[in-house]
């Protein structure tokens, strides 16, 4: 049998202009990969660090000594096997090449920030040799990675904690640390004014892609807008100039479905949400769904966005959210992640709420298969009333069948799990050749089947499948039945993904 080679040596390679905080986030990541590493201002000569203290900025000639240098420390760290994170300005494309060509285990981390706000951090920083007024000349030095460059960029106006989490994610590193602390929350930290670049009325929209698969998502509510592979719809999303509707992708915190009357008691107190469903007096989908979400850090493949849940009335409380979105040959995965960043407890819930299609115009001829054992029913106002067994009911989606005429707007929970952990929801193309598993991983034990016979706009009624992941069933801040409770400092995760499957049939239906 021949021998497999061994995989390359993993380096990062963290670049971007002064002040951008290259050296404390690489510190960072090197302290929680337990990783070596090494500041590019260690390999400056005697001689560069003069000129740059005198206010000159360096040129290729100067900097080309400083460049092998560097790459030889890479190397030899290399050869002993040895992880590594290393920082370099890297300004140029031809400085990153002479990095990155022929280490095949290298990869760039660009930390990206605005002008404005990185002379400001150096005109705070005190004792460094290189002096505020040569930032412009990075500036106007600078080449920005390209995508052929396979860059993970983090923006950095958020804390190093935050950048340090958001590069461990997207490069997708594994920490030697329990779970609960892969991906560690910082301490509230002032942030600067920013104005987002709006690009009609969801804001601004990042793309992904991975092999013949594209996802979108949007600044507004950080929602899901679209996701194809090969060319095929999987999503019946929303078009970039248009407005969400019908919770179409959007993210539920901090809680999914309904609060009944808008009314819960918590710890002693009774709190009062806004009726966003007022037709059935109830609260519904949580709080974020029309604010806007900041981009973190991005790839070609994923990205990371997030955004603060503020005390206010009826949900006095401190949350720090993110999600994550990615494309591998797999699928689609996506991560949910809230923290407790205040002073109390805080009831929690969370769901997202996208839409299948297999292209059929009407779900009534999809397949539908549904893993679970159980089902919750729902008086008038879409609230449980209780749980009873599927077998033997027109709710008995465990095998595949056709959706046909009935209309669901049900919860299913006693969910059937693969040896990964995962409960697997189908949508197939009635021809069975093809169609979108939607898995349910941690935090997901619940999960609402929507075929829109209520929405409000008829011409989109039963064209697709909301499945939506749910952490916890409608009413749970009332009732407590899967209501999670976030002590101060603690988290919680939902995970779930889209796995595209089939291909087109024979006679060229998609």
């Amino acid at each position: 049998m021949p021998v497999e080679a061994a995989p390359p040596t993993p380096l990062v390679l963290v670049v971007g202009v002064s002040g951008s905080g290259k050296t404390t986030v690489a510190r960072l990541l090197a302290e929680r990969l337990g990783w070596p590493h090494r500041d590019a201002d260690e390999f400056h000569s005697p001689a560069n660090r003069a000129k740059m203290a005198a206010g000159h900025p360096l040129d290729d000639v100067d900097r080309a000594p400083w460049l092998a240098a560097i790459g030889a420390w890479m190397d030899e760290e290399a050869a002993a096997h040895r992880p590594a994170v290393v920082t370099c300005s890297a300004l140029k494309r031809s400085y990153r090449d002479r990095l990155l060509r022929g280490r095949p285990g290298a990869r760039l981390l660009y930390l990206h920030g605005t002008p404005e706000l990185l002379r400001a951090r150096l005109g705070a920083r005190h004792g460094h040799f290189f002096p505020p007024a040569l930032l412009d000349s990075q500036f106007a030095d600078l080449q920005e990675p390209g995508p052929d460059e396979h860059p993970v960029v983090v923006e950095v106006d958020q804390p190093p904690e935050a950048v340090a989490a958001a590069a461990l994610s997207l490069l997708d590193l594994a920490v030697p640390s329990p779970p609960s602390e892969e991906t560690p929350m910082p301490e509230q930290t002032p942030m600067p004014e920013q104005t987002p670049r709006s690009t009609g009325p969801t804001g601004e929209q990042w793309e992904l892609r991975h092999g013949g698969q594209r996802a979108v998502v949007v600044e507004l509510g950080g929602a899901l807008r679209h996701y194809e592979a090969d060319g095929v719809p999987l999503l019946d999303g929303f078009a970039a100039d248009e407005p969400v509707t019908s919770g179409r992708g959007q993210l539920l915190v901090p809680w999914p479905n309904r609060v009944g009357g808008g009314r819960y008691r918590f710890d002693g107190a009774d709190l009062r949400l806004a009726l966003s469903e007022p037709e059935r007096h109830n609260a519904i989908h949580g709080l974020l769904r029309w604010t806007p979400w900041r981009l973190l850090a991005h790839s070609g493949d994923a990205v990371r966005v997030g955004t603060t849940l503020h005390p206010q009335p009826g949900y006095p409380f401190l949350l720090e959210v993110f999600a994550e979105y990615r494309l591998d040959d797999d699928g689609l995965a996506v991560l949910v992640r809230a923290v407790n960043a205040g002073p109390t407890r805080a009831p929690y819930g969370v769901g997202q709420h996208p839409y299948l299609t297999v292209g059929t115009g009407l779900v009534d001829t999809a397949l539908l298969t549904v893993p679970a054992r159980r089902r919750l029913t729902t008086d008038e106002e879409g609230l449980p009333t209780g749980e009873e067994p599927v077998e033997g009911t027109a709710y008995d989606f465990r095998t595949a069948r056709p959706i046909g005429a009935q209309a669901l707007d049900t919860a299913f929970t006693g969910l059937e799990r693969d040896p990964e952990g995962r409960a697997v929801v189908r949508l197939a193309h009635p021809s069975g050749r093809r169609g979108s598993d939607l898995w349910l991983g941690e935090g997901t034990r619940y999960v609402q089947i929507y075929t829109g016979d209520t929405l409000g706009e008829p011409g989109r009624r039963r064209r697709g499948v909301a499945v939506e992941p749910m952490s916890c069933p409608a009413d749970a801040f009332r009732t407590g039945s899967g209501l999670t409770v976030l002590e101060p400092g603690a988290g919680h995760v939902l995970r779930w993904g889209l796995r595209p499957w089939g291909s087109a049939d024979p006679d060229g239906t998609r």
